[in-house]
């Protein structure tokens, strides 16, 4: 593996928890949204990460021990299947017959948590790219 190929994995990584950052923000943002265009309260997004997909000239390098892994990417965004909260507020617009209103599934515990992740897989991201970085400013300095 070379270093360009290791400053490649860590900008992978970098970009996939840029998607996860983003969904964790419109999660927070839609907390209190009772109705989408499905006429039913949203729903927590959560992504879906994998390995990065290989082109078929890369896979043989790989195969031939010349590559390592191809980096992580967002492979799918789901919805969270947990049941939708229910309330009592008999005065909303969107509550049912017997007073009782559905908030969506999201938790805001949840949600700082899973930041926080977030954060820490960024730092370590980031660290081994200026590390990269400082390996390929050393091996330049001994020529």
């Amino acid at each position: 593996m070379g270093l360009n190929n290791a400053m490649d994995i860590s900008v992978s990584g970098i970009q996939a928890q840029r998607v996860t950052m983003e969904l964790i923000a419109s999660n927070i943002a839609n907390i209190n949204t009772t109705r989408t265009v499905y006429g039913e309260p949203y729903r927590r997004r959560i992504a879906v990460l994998g390995e990065n997909q290989l082109s078929f000239a890369d896979q043989l390098a790989r195969a031939e021990k010349k590559i390592a892994a191809g980096g992580v990417e967002v492979v799918d965004v789901v919805e969270d299947s947990s049941p939708f909260q229910r309330v009592y507020r008999p005065g909303h617009p969107d509550a049912d017959a017997e007073g009782f209103l559905s908030l969506p599934n999201v938790k805001l515990s949840d949600e700082y948590v899973d930041l926080m992740k977030v954060e820490r897989n960024n730092e370590a991201n980031i660290t081994a790219f200026n590390s990269t970085k400082k390996m390929m400013q050393d091996t330049l300095q001994l020529q």
